[in-house]
């Protein structure tokens, strides 16, 4: 964030802990530039998935064997985790730029997608979307992909992330006498590729790429997008890489454990993330570099252009994908999320060591880090905490109230491997605070000695403004509360994080791509450091 948008340090606007201690080395935004509001639609309880976002062509001759309803339908299970309030699957057999077929609406994949709404998929290729609401309420209305029917055919597209600047946007596509239906950022990138810009030939047809190209030098952040065209498929990410995707190739199922660029595509699939390409005969390829429009046809994939971004700003990767938002089988500049992870308990366990009997975790949020923080500090790792698979995650209950009925119901302790024993408990993040306390008092019913809690990521102090829902300062306990205070609040033995140093070292720990040029996260989170600086008005 620039310098001049900061003002000296203070404390926490609630100064509830009668301090400014929990605010040491923050900085604070002037009210007229920074307001905090909260998001349109739904009551925010916790931090949350952005969105999902999957497109898939068939290779060869078509109509193809491949179900390519069934391929996107299995790669949006794979991405569920990223939303669960609305799914939608958009195809098109690729020979007709007016006709696509459309399925979408409110709830889990599962329940969206039967026998009689896949018949209706038919096609060639196809693009799907789940949601978890940022920009715009929970709504019908909402849910993606967006079609619209321009002058040169359908438009569909799906979209993950939050555009910084939407409401300078809303006002340039209303100006030029669009019309928008709805309040999300979807709809507003369809119908600002719809109006083609004046500088741009287009006498043998649309030029898509450069259409897309001009959208995105209007729109830096935050975005990755998946647009279909009667035959073609565009993949696209923002110059910062700050939302992820990646490509993948549909091989024979005869291929086995064989290198996939030895076979011969039968598909083309992209995703944010690789986690569900095993599950649909895929194998993972690269990633969608940061600023690049990438076209998909059934011949193959290519790149048709890169947005670069300024050169003083440096890539901006959402680091919470690593701690929190990915699965851990899923693979960001060449490693494994749960590597990283893994690592992130090791630097942990450097930071902050005690001493215990046994490491343990949160289901499943913190096995990862546990298992890095008890290799590096020679404990035992034991599981303590049985989870119920069939509760959902806490931050998808629509109140409070709900959300810490959802903590009691949803963990047993194992009470055998708990009594008389000092254990520490390791976690992804603490958000709210009001989880954990009854996790902590559950073990110690069940004859726990002591419980210190070691979180394996550094404390929340801002929102996120690029398609995560974090809480405003007020609501996040780490403007409340220092680690010690908190963890006398939550009953606690001790209570540590993991530094931003201690975290950007862990991701990096085993990353194949080693070019600082294209390296870089956005802590904007944990630092308040925003990546394109802070929009004059935010339209959450």
């Amino acid at each position: 964030m620039d310098s001049s948008s900061t003002s000296s340090v203070a404390p926490c606007s609630l100064n509830k802990c009668g301090t400014s201690e929990c605010c040491k080395n923050r900085m604070v935004f002037p009210e007229k530039q920074y307001k905090e509001v909260q998001p349109k639609g739904n009551e925010v309880t916790g931090m949350t998935c952005e969105c999902g976002v999957f497109g898939a062509i068939a290779c060869g001759e078509w109509p193809s064997q491949i179900d390519i309803a069934q391929v996107v339908c299995l790669g949006l299970v794979a991405l569920q985790h990223r939303g669960q309030e609305s799914a939608g699957i958009v195809t098109s057999d690729g020979t007709s730029s007016k006709k696509m077929n459309v399925h979408k609406g409110m709830g889990m994949i599962n329940n969206l997608f039967n026998d009689d709404a896949m018949k209706t998929l038919k096609g060639n290729l196809g693009i799907g979307h789940t949601r978890y609401s940022t920009s715009a309420a929970s709504e019908m209305v909402n849910c993606q992909p967006f079609v619209v029917h321009t002058s040169h055919g359908a438009l569909a597209i799906a979209h993950n992330g939050e555009l910084v600047n939407c409401e300078q946007l809303r006002r340039e596509v209303l100006e030029r006498g669009v019309g928008l239906s709805t309040h999300s950022d979807s709809e507003l990138i369809a119908q600002s590729l719809c109006c083609a810009p004046d500088d741009i030939s287009e006498h043998d047809g649309p030029n898509w790429p450069a259409r897309i190209r001009h959208f995105m030098t209007l729109a830096p952040l935050s975005y990755s997008l998946v647009v279909m065209h009667k035959d073609k498929i565009y993949a696209v990410r923002d110059s910062y890489g700050n939302r992820p995707l990646c490509i993948g190739k549909i091989v024979p199922i005869s291929l086995g454990a064989g290198k996939p660029e030895d076979a011969q595509a039968e598909g083309w699939v992209v995703s944010s993330e690789s986690c569900g390409f095993l599950s649909i005969g895929a194998r993972y390829v690269r990633e969608v570099e940061p600023g690049e429009i990438v076209e998909l046809t059934r011949n193959g994939f290519r790149t048709v252009d890169i947005v670069e971004r300024p050169d003083y700003k440096r890539m901006s990767f959402c680091i919470f994908e690593y701690v929190y938002f990915a699965r851990a089988d899923s693979i960001f500049e060449g490693q494994m999320v749960y590597s990283a992870r893994l690592q992130c308990g090791r630097e942990l366990a450097k930071e902050s060591p005690v001493d215990a009997d046994i490491v343990s975790s949160v289901p499943e949020s913190g096995t990862a880090a546990a298992h890095g923080y008890a290799r590096q500090s020679n404990l035992p790792f034991a599981e303590v905490l049985c989870k119920n698979r069939y509760v959902g995650r806490t931050f998808i209950q629509p109140s409070t109230r709900l959300r810490k009925l959802g903590v009691a119901k949803k963990f047993g302790a194992l009470s055998e491997n708990v009594s008389g024993k000092r254990i520490v408990l390791i976690d992804d993040s603490i958000v709210r605070g009001n989880t954990i306390g009854p996790i902590i008092k559950l073990l110690k019913d069940a004859g726990a000695t002591e419980v210190h809690i070691r979180i394996a990521s550094p404390p929340l102090h801002f929102p996120c403004y690029m398609g995560i829902n974090i809480p405003t300062r007020e609501e996040l306990i780490a403007n409340k509360l220092n680690p010690s205070q908190l963890a006398d609040y939550v009953g606690a033995d001790s209570l540590s994080y993991l530094s931003v140093e201690g975290l950007v070292k862990a991701v990096q720990h085993n990353k194949t791509q080693q070019n600082p040029i294209k390296a870089g996260y956005c802590t904007a989170c944990l630092t308040g450091e925003y990546p394109g600086g802070l929009p004059e008005e935010l339209s959450w």
